[in-house]
């Protein structure tokens, strides 16, 4: 795809103001505001993968917090062992560990961050081809996906000694050894974050703008006259459902270090509704509004849990049903239905002043 190319798309141009908005957002915010900037960025980039998944073929997934998980605790877990300096992490001491299980052990070194993408891939892999393969799909695969973000939210808690248990993986200090609380770190994350944005929503622009989207898109609108046409529906769903799951690990992995923190609860069914309801409220099904979605109502989240922490739960759960009832496409949508209607017109009184008046 070549620039001209890129930009003759509406969307693209409002992803590349977007962008261009949170470069310079450092002028103008404090180092704070940044930092939970970031965090918002992290979530747009799983946003983007719920986006081509659900949006583009049609699967309902109410379980990706558990991938967004596994990317966050895979880079937790290094965070962990670089602050240890080769002891014991000091949760595991508490727990009653005297020697750091197996499982750690990879997490020595920085070439361990692949697992941020291996370990969601995997897992993906697998659900993916046990339930695709299956023809499991529709209300079923999403109660399914449910059931896998308890099941690992159980598993996380449970293995006190070896994750943190309920409180999770904390105290991180260095990263590369850089020192996460300065400044220049948190501004270095925060652009870090933008970047891994724009390499994810290329690749999602790139898969849904060639022959591969239009399959995707008609699998998620007629599955079985996909399959009567000689194509086999399960390979793309699973290759789409890998590549959803390794979006979310990334963006877990660019959450951690941001926030400082890491728990089971990120993993829960909650967080992997509100997910879903980020995409819904953006507009599914066109990139773009997940993005917009995900920092907008993470953004309207922060500003009204400051001043009213009663009622913002209310708010995500009502602006969720207006969406649904006015506005099924999202924002996106109905600003395309506007502008459709204002172009219509300005068409309509072009051609009326063309026309000769008859007396």
């Amino acid at each position: 795809m070549t620039t001209k190319t890129f930009f003759k798309t509406p969307a693209n141009r409002i992803f590349f103001v977007i962008i261009l908005l949170l470069l310079l957002a450092p002028l103008f915010l404090s180092v704070f505001r940044i930092n939970l900037l970031g965090k918002f960025i992290a979530y747009a980039i799983l946003a983007l993968g719920i986006d081509l998944i659900w949006g583009y073929t049609g699967i309902l997934s109410l379980g990706h917090g558990v991938f967004f998980g596994l990317g966050a605790y895979a880079m937790g877990m290094y965070l962990k062992m670089e602050a240890a300096h080769g002891r014991l992490p000091d949760f595991m001491s508490w727990s009653g560990l005297e020697k750091l299980p197996a499982l750690w052990a990879p997490f020595s070194s920085p070439l361990s961050l692949a697992l941020i993408i291996i370990i969601p891939a995997i897992l993906a892999a697998i659900i993916g081809f046990l339930t695709f393969k299956n023809r499991i799909r529709g209300v079923y695969f999403s109660i399914l996906s449910q059931a896998l973000s308890l099941i690992f939210v159980i598993l996380f808690i449970g293995q006190q000694a070896y994750t943190g248990g309920t409180n999770g993986l904390t105290g991180f200090r260095t990263m590369f050894g850089l020192p996460l609380a300065a400044d220049n770190t948190k501004y270095l994350l925060y652009y870090a974050a933008i970047f891994f944005l724009v390499i994810v929503y290329l690749y999602c622009r790139f898969l849904v703008s060639h022959r591969l989207g239009k399959i995707l898109m008609a699998i998620r609108d007629g599955e079985n006259r996909v399959r009567f046409s000689g194509y086999n529906p399960a390979a793309y769903k699973i290759f789409v459902y890998v590549s959803s799951a390794v979006i979310a690990g990334i963006a877990g992995a660019i959450f951690v270090p941001q926030v400082g923190i890491i728990s089971p609860a990120e993993m829960g069914i909650v967080p992997s509704i509100e997910m879903v309801i980020w995409v819904a409220i953006g507009g599914r099904g066109t990139l773009i509004g997940a993005v917009i979605g995900a920092i907008l109502v993470n953004g309207l989240k922060s500003g009204i849990s400051e001043s009213f922490p009663e009622v913002w739960s209310y708010f995500l759960g009502l602006a969720f049903i207006i969406v649904v009832i006015f506005m099924p496409e999202g924002l996106i949508g109905l600003v395309k239905k506007y502008s459709t209607r204002i172009a219509w017109r300005v068409k309509k009184e072009k051609t009326a002043e063309k026309s000769p008046s008859i007396n």
